[in-house]
């Protein structure tokens, strides 16, 4: 699994007003817990972005003034109008404890519905994971190389792993849609004639 590192500083006060002016001068307020202490902090703002903006799961190597912890980001609240991040939380990593994170979904080979002219949908980018610090996957593999024109691949038809999946196994992850062209074939492919 990817780590992304983000340095922090201590912050001496907690008040809405000094985290406004954190915010202000390109910072983001955040807390770290699950360890021995909670730890506030303050990490500029542009740190955040291979681990906020992207589509992959990381860990998080955070340095506090020289404090190291290994985190992952647990919650983080962004400005309802221009996108800004307001507080992040990050939870301690603790290689007996289990951790929940959000895993993006890599396809693998080639759909033969697809072939035959379907879309690929894809209906979920990620998976919600509980696993072992150690055992956390970078991606979920999903095979869609039987995937026909009309079928759908759900969460319980992927194989065992190390980890746990905890969306419900119904959920469909990807689905090759027939395309309107293709509706009005006949079962050879040829385009029925309509009867005059």
């Amino acid at each position: 699994m990817k780590t992304v590192e983000i340095i922090g500083f201590k912050r001496a006060n907690l008040g809405k007003k000094e985290s406004k002016d954190l915010r202000a001068a390109g910072s983001v307020p955040c807390v770290i817990y699950g360890g021995k202490s909670q730890v506030h902090f303050h990490a500029p703002m542009i740190l955040f972005r291979d681990l906020v903006y992207t589509p992959n799961a990381a860990f998080v190597h955070l340095n506090i003034e020289g404090q190291e912890f290994k985190a992952i980001l647990q919650d983080i609240q962004f400005h309802p109008v221009n996108e800004m991040i307001l507080h992040a939380d990050f939870l301690e990593l603790n290689e007996n404890s289990p951790v929940k994170l959000d895993i993006p979904v890599k396809f693998l080979g080639v759909a033969p519905g697809v072939q035959k002219g379907g879309k690929l949908v894809s209906k979920m980018r990620k998976l919600t994971v509980k696993a072992l610090p150690s055992e956390m996957p970078e991606f979920i593999e999903v095979d869609i190389s039987k995937l026909e024109l009309g079928k759908t691949v759900k969460v319980g038809e992927l194989g065992e792993a190390k980890y746990n999946i905890l969306n419900s196994p119904l959920v469909s992850i990807a689905s090759v849609e027939v395309p309107r062209a293709l509706k009005g074939k006949g079962a050879d492919g040829e385009e029925e004639e309509e009867a005059v």
